[in-house]
């Protein structure tokens, strides 16, 4: 990284936090957990987009792309599959009970100690989950600083800046922006970062064809099996489970479920989840060339350092830059999604539930940004000992596809069913969380404390012969025949079954709530300063001059299409 790529980095950074801090004049927790229900279908699909996009697209699926090819675009296309199915069958469902929050429907659907439960579970294990993003975004931040070896932050060992340095920065980042603006704060910082990363990622792909040469030249120099979209680990077997499993955890996590109730519509909760749905569908055939492209300049590189590798390679100064500070901020956006979510469940369901049950809203306000700092440390947590644990890869897919399951199905199944009880929910939980990590463990190659036992030989060859698949199934499996026994030997209606209803028919608008329309104006006055920065840039070049010229150009048009789309609204608004 050159001097200009630094600044450009730190630069938006602050730009971020800047943004953030426009949002925190928030005077009650539904401003600053659930915008008001005032965001606009499409901020709120391109947020959830971005929140499940970044954490592991640059480091996980770029790893896998690097690997095995096109099939980490088959992996993101059933994500959006399972989006699609999301918005038909539940992202209008949640938002019809009228809730600001999954929480707080939890506590009426089931009672407040599954509820305390599901949060601290929930929160406390996503958010060190999000450490491990953090972490990888550090280690490739680091590897583009280089440092003298007696810098204060170098690392002694490498030369580069220090991946513990740089875990926190980003850490303190994701608390700034969170704490000060809530999730409008969020939901903007994930629009920005949107735009940027595409149009970057746009601009990156036809530089690498330039540098690596034509699609003949690269099918010789990568494995045979590489643009096959489907492989030995990752087969259609496994991605028919993974579309299952994410219509679980995109219509169960409250994260997701806090991008249902923060629209103004049931038709708007719809759309924000079609929209997810099909740029998922699109985007990974974008999104997923540079580390393929990538692989036939260099077999040899770090699989989880590829993605950045590339753009390294071609991005002209300033460029770079802004795409690995647009990297580190969308990663940072599900960190930023997940603090929001559970800091307003930790002041709700703890806080106000149990300690002050007459706190005010100004109160709460404060408490949920002392909330958000606390998880973030967390999330810091996770940032050191996830690395200690193997790679963040197969983290995130074995916490995915072991723990979906059991914490969100019940969650699913309490929306439609009306036998499904405070008790029965418990012990699915629990019982169903409780196996598959026994089993995981237990028939895990190499280190499984039940492969030496002569009568489950079977078990351990079936479990071991595609652990991927494995996962899938005990993960999908156990809870969902526990919730089918419960639903066919259960007679009576429960009673939070009701307590829903007779909420959903006490709602009672007044007035009838509209998005607002200064995010779609504050997403092109942020486009449009981006836009002039790379101009002012250009002048700076040598020999990328006219590429960066043309990148702030095209900055700038789009601002000028996103402001005269705002001109639009505003004049239809008015007649």
């Amino acid at each position: 990284m050159t001097n200009i790529d630094i600044f450009v980095l730190i630069a938006y950074l602050i730009g971020l936090v800047f943004l953030g801090s426009l949002f925190s004049r928030m005077s009650s927790t539904k401003e600053m957990f659930n915008a008001g229900g005032q965001s606009p279908w499409w901020l709120s699909g391109v947020s959830a987009f971005m929140t499940t996009f970044s954490a592991g697209t640059f480091v996980v699926w770029g790893g896998v792309a690097y690997r095995e090819g096109t099939v980490a675009i088959s992996i993101l296309v059933a994500i959006g599959i399972s989006s699609l199915l999301v918005g038909r069958f539940l992202a209008g469902r949640w938002k019809s009970f009228g809730y600001d929050s999954a929480a707080q429907f939890l506590t009426d659907r089931f009672g407040r100690s599954i509820v305390q439960f599901y949060t601290l579970i929930q929160g406390l294990v996503g958010i060190f989950t999000m450490g491990g993003a953090i972490y990888a975004l550090a280690v490739i931040l680091a590897a583009l600083i280089p440092l003298p070896m007696d810098h204060l932050l170098a690392d002694p060992e490498t030369g580069h800046l220090s991946v513990s340095f740089a875990s926190i920065v980003i850490c303190v980042l994701v608390i700034l922006i969170t704490s000060g603006g809530g999730l409008w704060a969020v939901l903007m910082t994930d629009a920005l970062q949107f735009i940027i990363l595409l149009v970057s990622v746009i601009a990156v792909v036809p530089l690498l064809m330039m540098e690596i040469g034509s699609v003949a030249d690269i099918q010789t120099q990568v494995p045979p099996s590489f643009f096959i979209p489907i492989s030995e680990e990752f087969s259609l077997t496994f991605l028919i489970g993974w579309i299952i499993i994410y219509f679980f955890k995109l219509g169960g996590e409250w994260g997701y479920i806090q991008r249902f109730s923060c629209v103004p519509s049931e038709k708007d909760a719809k759309k924000s989840s079609y929209l997810f749905g099909i740029l998922y569908i699109i985007s990974p055939f974008i999104w997923m060339l540079p580390p393929i492209l990538y692989r036939s300049y260099s077999d040899t590189a770090n699989p989880e350092q590829a993605y950045i590798l590339a753009c390294q390679l071609v991005l002209p100064s300033g460029m770079l830059g802004l795409m690995i500070a647009a990297m580190c901020s969308a990663t940072a956006s599900t960190v930023t999604t997940y603090l929001n979510v559970f800091a307003g469940a930790f002041t709700t369901e703890f806080y106000k539930g149990i300690f002050r049950k007459d706190a005010t809203e100004k109160e709460l306000v404060v408490v949920g940004r002392v909330f958000t700092i606390l998880l973030g440390g967390v999330a810091m947590a996770g940032a050191f000992l996830i690395p200690l644990w193997g790679t963040y890869t197969g983290y995130v897919i074995s916490s995915v596809t072991l723990l979906s399951g059991p914490l969100v199905l019940p969650t699913i199944w309490g929306i439609f069913s009306a036998k499904l009880n405070l008790k029965s929910a418990w012990w699915i939980t629990f019982i169903s969380m409780f196996a598959v990590l026994f089993l995981k463990f237990g028939f895990q190659g190499g280190s499984g404390f039940l492969t030496d036992i002569a009568a489950l030989s079977v078990l351990t060859e079936i479990f071991q012969y595609n652990e991927r698949i494995s996962e899938l199934a005990i993960g999908i499996l156990i809870p969902f025949f526990m919730l089918l026994v419960v639903e066919l030997r259960t007679q009576t209606i429960d009673q939070g079954w009701i307590a829903i209803h007779e909420y959903k028919a006490n709602q009672v608008h007044t007035e009838q709530v509209v998005a607002s329309e200064y995010p779609i104006k504050l997403c092109a006055i942020s486009v449009l300063m981006v836009g002039i920065a790379m101009v002012i840039l250009g002048f700076f070049q040598t020999d990328q001059a006219l590429f960066v010229f043309g990148f702030g150009a095209a900055l700038l048009l789009l601002s000028g299409i996103i402001y005269s789309l705002y001109l639009n609204r505003i004049k239809k608004l008015a007649r």
